[in-house]
C-alpha cells in the first residue's frame, strides 16, 4: 500500500467485510496510519476518505484523527471533516467528531457550539473531550439559557447538565433546574 497511494481508496471501503464492527474500524485506521504522508496531502486523502464513505467509514475517519496528530502528521489541516460531522444530526458522528482533535484544534466558539449541540442531541457531556478544560463562563452561560429553557417548558434537564451546572454554581439557585 506504501508504494501504491490508490490501494488506500480501494482497501478503505472493504476493511469491515471480512473483520466487521470495532475490528473494521481499527483496520481502517491502521490502513490510514501506514500511509506515508503528512500534512496537506495527509488533509486530502482523508477528506476523499470521509466525503466518499458511508458513516461507518466516516467514522474510523474522524476516530483516527488524534492518533493522526500525535504522531505529528495532520495537525489542524482536517478540521474541515469535524466541522462537517458536527453540522450532521448523526449522533455517532457528532460523538466522533467531539473527540480529542476537536478539543485540541476547534476554536472556542466551534467548540462551545459542538458540546452545545451535543446537549441538544443527548449526547452523554462525558463523551466530548476536554470539557473540563474548554469549559468557560460562555459555555456554562449557554448551559444555564438551555436548562431555564427546558424547565420553563416543563421538559427534563438532562441529569449530566444539571450536574456539571451545579459544580460551577452562579450564586443564585435554580430549584425548578
Amino acid at each position: 500500500m506504501r508504494s501504491d497511494p490508490a490501494a488506500l481508496a480501494k482497501l478503505f471501503p472493504i476493511a469491515a467485510r471480512s473483520t466487521g464492527g470495532e475490528q473494521g474500524e481499527a483496520v481502517r485506521s491502521q490502513l490510514v496510519l501506514a500511509r506515508p504522508t503528512a500534512g496537506a496531502e495527509l488533509a486530502t486523502t482523508l477528506d476523499e476518505l470521509y466525503r466518499d464513505g458511508d458513516t461507518t467509514e466516516r467514522l474510523a475517519v474522524l476516530r483516527t484523527l488524534p492518533l493522526l496528530d500525535q504522531t505529528g502528521r495532520i495537525g489542524p489541516d482536517a478540521l474541515p471533516l469535524t466541522a462537517d460531522a458536527l453540522r450532521t444530526n448523526d449522533v455517532r458522528l457528532v460523538t466522533a467528531a467531539m473527540g480529542p482533535y476537536a478539543a485540541r484544534y476547534l476554536d472556542q466558539s466551534a467548540w462551545r457550539q459542538g458540546v452545545l449541540k451535543c446537549v441538544f442531541m443527548g449526547i452523554p457531556l462525558d463523551t466530548v473531550a476536554g470539557l473540563a478544560r474548554r469549559t468557560d463562563p460562555e459555555l456554562l452561560r449557554m448551559f444555564r439559557a438551555f436548562a431555564a429553557e427546558r424547565a420553563a417548558a416543563g421538559r427534563p434537564v438532562p441529569h449530566d447538565l444539571r450536574t456539571l451546572l451545579d459544580l460551577h454554581p452562579t450564586g443564585e439557585r435554580h430549584a425548578h433546574l
